[in-house]
């Protein structure tokens, strides 16, 4: 593997130039920058599909110590265009361990640039904002650069990350139908824990064939990308409201907004880590949460509407979840499975259920 190793070098549109050591993958990456903030769990960040697309950069400092193991998985490989970090540790150790993080990262064929200072990255997000960027050889060429960095954004990568075709899971009670727009098996997990049996349908499943299974519920789940691309979805969304019980999460938070006629915006450099802090408005109380989202509900765009706000981030204020007055739907805008993060949001899944139950 060492003798690979070559010099790199991350772009951003600013003009920004970071270098360090590039290996893991034999292409270039191209994608918009963003940051995490999380200490471990990077197994799991590494195979969450709502990072379809992006370069991601790790905040934390040392990345790989404890290996991988496919049981960490949260979807079906990885789905980056490229991974910064600032040192990859080499020898793992953990009881669990199967292989290495770089040699898990060869396998993906991930761009992988080391030695560099996410930190200063980080920063430089933080006042800019989320931004395109390369990863490159450090010997190509500025106007190739240049090239690469003035490529087209990507749309829908909804398509790339959901299920190609229906499967099912469990045997429980309870009958969910699962839309999949990139869906962590995590969530799938905890829905499991509640006495369900899932169908989980593609992203573009017309509703009449989801509403056709004859489900207690319908859950919508994360995925990555800009929501406003996905009108067909959206307008599958509207079908399904008030015919059965509905929980979002994440981008179908967002989706069920849209489709009640509010709006979503883009934000600075959104929200990607373990410890970000919401406030549940109804108890009152703070809870530390999982988030993955670079778009948010413009709180402007429901006044008026029989819509509640439910849960904001403590940090900056945004809408966090929303509950729906006029048919039994709620969604959140975090990561209550938390995989990687912490727990203490099972009572939003039992609320799931007692919504089927007619309570």
């Amino acid at each position: 593997m060492h003798k690979e190793l070559r010099k790199g070098k991350l772009v951003l549109k600013d003009g920004s130039v970071y270098e360090g050591i590039l290996y893991g993958g034999k292409r270039n990456a191209v994608g918009e920058v963003c940051f995490t903030t999380g200490m471990s769990g990077y197994q799991e960040t590494l195979t969450d599909p709502s990072f379809c697309g992006q370069i991601v950069v790790m905040t934390y400092p040392l990345v790989g110590n404890y290996g991988c193991n496919s049981m960490f998985n949260q979807g079906r490989k990885n789905f980056f265009q490229g991974y910064v970090i600032g040192e990859l540790c080499s020898c793992p150790s953990n009881w669990r361990s199967e292989q290495s993080l770089g040699s898990w990262l060869e396998e993906q064929d991930l761009p992988t640039l080391t030695g560099v200072d996410t930190r200063a990255i980080t920063r430089k997000i933080r006042d800019l904002g989320v931004m395109q960027g390369v990863i490159v050889p450090s010997d190509m060429p500025d106007a190739e650069v240049q090239a690469l960095l003035n490529t087209p954004a990507v749309h829908n990568q909804v398509a790339a990350v959901t299920t190609p075709e229906i499967y099912t899971l469990g045997s429980g009670k309870y009958h969910i139908a699962v839309m999949d727009f990139g869906i962590k098996q995590n969530i799938l997990n905890f829905l499991l824990c509640f006495d369900t049996r899932l169908t989980v349908f593609p992203a573009d499943t017309p509703a009449e064939q989801v509403l056709a299974c004859n489900p207690n519920g319908i859950f919508l789940s994360n995925g990555p990308g800009d929501p406003k691309d996905l009108v067909d979805v959206i307008e599958n969304v509207k079908k399904m409201i008030g015919r059965r019980p509905i929980f979002g999460i994440c981008l179908g938070h967002q989706l069920m907004a849209l489709a009640n006629g509010g709006d979503t915006y883009k934000m600075k450099f959104g929200h990607r880590g373990v410890n970000q802090p919401v406030k549940d408005l109804r108890s009152g109380r703070i809870y530390i949460s999982s988030q993955n989202h670079g778009y948010a509900v413009d709180p402007a765009s429901i006044e008026g509407k029989n819509i509640t706000v439910t849960h904001v981030s403590m940090n900056d204020g945004t809408i966090e979840g929303l509950e729906y007055k006029d048919h039994p739907t709620f969604t959140v805008q975090y990561h209550p499975e938390a995989c990687p993060g912490p727990g203490g949001h099972e009572y939003l899944f039992k609320h799931f259920i007692d919504l089927m139950e007619g309570r």
